[in-house]
């Protein structure tokens, strides 16, 4: 009497759902690329979000950010000043200061702004040419 083979399905499922996994969350990250360039061609927003419709790596949105944050201290360029209520650490909504920086702000920042790293220059190359 033959035996049937043992498929494995349990070995495909996993594949799928991994496969799944991964293209859910490359167009989760190009959906957000999108929305933020929207974002910052039609009203002032933060330098995160510029940093963010330029492509720019998640791991180096934030230091980028707060480069620019420097530069434009040390220019004297002030954004519209807005405040935001912000929950950390999952404790009470906390009202802080932001600022919102149109694309010619932005512009004016990254002209000044000179970074070392490489992933911070294809950055600057990208807020200067918008």
């Amino acid at each position: 009497m033959a035996t049937a083979k043992p498929h494995n399905t349990d070995t495909r499922r996993a594949a799928l759902r991994t496969r799944t996994r991964e293209n859910q969350t490359a167009a989760r990250a190009r959906r957000s690329i999108a929305r933020a360039a929207v974002k910052v061609r039609t009203t002032a927003r933060s330098l995160a979000t510029h940093v963010i419709a330029t492509g720019a790596a998640a791991e180096d949105i934030k230091g980028a950010a707060q480069a620019l944050s420097k530069v434009a201290k040390k220019l004297g360029i002030k954004g519209r000043r807005i405040r935001i209520r912000r929950a950390v650490d999952g404790f009470r909504a906390r009202a802080t200061t932001g600022y919102r920086y149109t694309r010619a702000q932005v512009a004016a920042i990254a002209d000044a702004y000179k970074p070392r790293k490489a992933e911070y220059k294809v950055i600057r190359a990208a807020l200067v040419a918008a």
